[in-house]
């Protein structure tokens, strides 16, 4: 099986009721340990790089890595999507080196730009045979390049989706109901609170169009509590309750977005591991450990969160 768009993995997941996990990939073993599980569950599942990934490793190292993946696991539908895209040249650049889906990213600019902007890239991504997600609203938080304080967060405004989705064109939709990216989501001692009577109303206004969530880790208190017996200093770390992703799930969401938890569990198992054996020095077995979490941490995503087993 070659890559695939998210087309038919978002009809199939919105008529299902669950959503597909879009996780995003840095390294070998990050691609390994999300597609693994996937492939043990029979998954379907999105492989997405962000900007400081492609800094990091490069997108032809990256887009090499899935294909490899694609190649162990034809049994699994495999998507690659760039995660928030900063303007049309960068989403073209992965548009024409073999990437399925690309999200623009126009959220900070004034409605119609964001507009203009993503109906640009849409229009080039279906020429050639590529997806797009746009984003209507802003996110709070820290993840690589984007970085939006809580100020400056809006909610999505259900009055404009349509108009949105009808001009640009887009496949699916971002949408800001108060999920948050990065680890630190939120202040000790709140209650994270996704909207989802926003969602309902966006539901109202566009049936059977795909949504999407962005920072939707959940920090897991068990990968924090072993970075920290190991050294680490993640204090106050506050996710996403996976209860109210679930739901969200169940709706029109069919792609939910999971990064920082899988840096968790990638850190949470180098930790432990240089911790307990200070004589080893070869990566293989401290990432290995690492990339052990990050197949766990999926396991759980796609089991608990997603509804996505034995969906592919």
């Amino acid at each position: 099986m070659a890559l695939v768009t998210t087309t038919e993995m978002f009809k199939k997941a919105y008529a299902g009721g669950y959503a597909v996990g879009a996780f995003n990939v840095n390294n070998m073993e990050i691609v390994q340990g999300i597609t693994e599980a996937a492939a043990e569950l029979h998954s379907p599942v999105i492989l997405q790089a962000s900007a400081g990934a492609r800094k990091y490793a490069n997108s032809v190292y990256l887009k090499k890595l899935v294909e490899a993946a694609v190649e162990l696991h034809p049994e699994i539908p495999i998507a690659l999507h760039l995660d928030h895209g900063a303007d049309f040249e960068v989403c073209k650049e992965c548009i024409d080196s073999g990437f399925t889906s690309v999200m623009i990213d126009g959220s900070s600019k004034p409605f119609d730009e964001n507009v203009d902007v993503s109906k640009r890239v849409a229009d080039y991504a279906h020429e050639h045979g590529v997806v797009v997600e746009a984003e209507l609203g802003t996110l709070a938080g820290v993840e690589d390049d984007v970085n939006v304080s809580a100020e400056k967060a809006q909610y999505t405004d259900p009055d404009q989706v349509v108009e949105f989705v009808e001009r640009t064109g887009v496949d699916s939709l971002a949408i800001a109901i108060g999920t948050s990216h990065g680890a630190y989501k939120f202040k000790p001692g709140t209650q994270p609170h996704i909207r989802l009577d926003i969602l309902e109303e966006i539901v109202k206004k566009l049936p059977g169009f795909p949504i999407v969530l962005h920072g939707s880790s959940s920090v897991p208190p068990k990968y924090v509590k072993i970075i920290n017996e190991f050294g680490g200093g993640l204090a106050d770390a506050v996710g996403i309750p996976e209860k109210q992703l679930r739901e969200a799930a169940k709706s029109a969401v069919c792609k939910i977005n999971i990064d920082s938890d899988l840096r968790l569990g990638m850190t949470a198992g180098i930790r432990e591991h240089l911790t307990e054996h200070p004589s080893h020095f070869d990566p293989r077995q401290y990432i290995g450990d690492g990339r052990n979490y990050v197949k766990e941490i999926v396991h759980d995503k796609i089991i608990n969160v997603l509804g996505s087993e034995n969906k592919a």
